[in-house]
């Protein structure tokens, strides 16, 4: 059985935009991801380690932990074996609090890769392969995250671009989430369910290719 890692935020939790409620695993796309794969006869684990708030390397002043950063070496290590490592992170590097672009989320990013790459996994235990998945875009922020996430849509400009360019510096599998969902309409920031599925189902077939590579 292959084991694969997302290591993501609220959008990959599955908070239901304006509450703090989550959707049940068949319904957040790592679910959807798990259960396609298996019908497409793929013998997966996904492995979900999402937090709500999560950066890429930056800290949030208001909530500790939330530097992707801090543990990602140690959470590789945990899993392995691990086939592959999905990265979709990046929308909290642009919350209010900082001045951040899509260049220094890329940038973090970059150093996440190098991070998983280096970690101290056991002798004879693979490297994984990474995948790259650029958010889809924050349009307006609306509700109780309005303020935390204004100037958002701004400051993400880009970020699709960005990522693909370090995908491709550091050979990483790349998916741009923006040409397959948008954000929720409720929110602008997370994703409905119906989102969540189709994301799920297109990352399935970019796995499913990928895996079959490995055979």
């Amino acid at each position: 059985m292959q084991h694969i890692l997302v290591y993501s935020d609220s959008l990959s939790w599955g908070i239901i935009p304006n509450t703090r409620q989550r959707l049940p695993f068949e319904q957040r796309w790592p679910g959807v991801l798990e259960i396609s794969l298996s019908q497409m006869q793929q013998r997966v684990r996904v492995i979900e380690d999402c937090l709500n708030g999560r950066r890429t390397v930056f800290e949030d002043p208001f909530k500790p932990g939330r530097n992707g950063q801090q543990g990602l070496a140690q959470r590789i290590e945990i899993h392995s074996p691990l086939a592959l490592v999905i990265l979709m992170l990046g929308t909290n590097d642009f919350q209010s609090m900082h001045p951040h672009t899509a260049w220094h989320a890329a940038q973090g990013m970059a150093s996440l890769v190098t991070t998983i790459r280096q970690a101290p996994i056991e002798s004879g235990m693979p490297v994984p392969q990474v995948m790259i998945v650029a958010p889809p875009l924050i349009t307006q922020p609306q509700g109780p995250i309005a303020e935390k996430f204004a100037g958002a849509a701004q400051k993400c400009q880009g970020l699709a671009t960005a990522y693909r360019a370090v995908s491709q510096a550091m050979d990483c599998l790349f998916v741009d989430a923006g040409y397959i969902v948008t954000t929720s309409e409720i929110d602008g920031v997370h994703l409905d369910a119906p989102q969540h599925l189709q994301l799920g189902q297109a990352l399935a077939h970019e796995v499913n290719a990928f895996l079959g590579q490995q055979a």
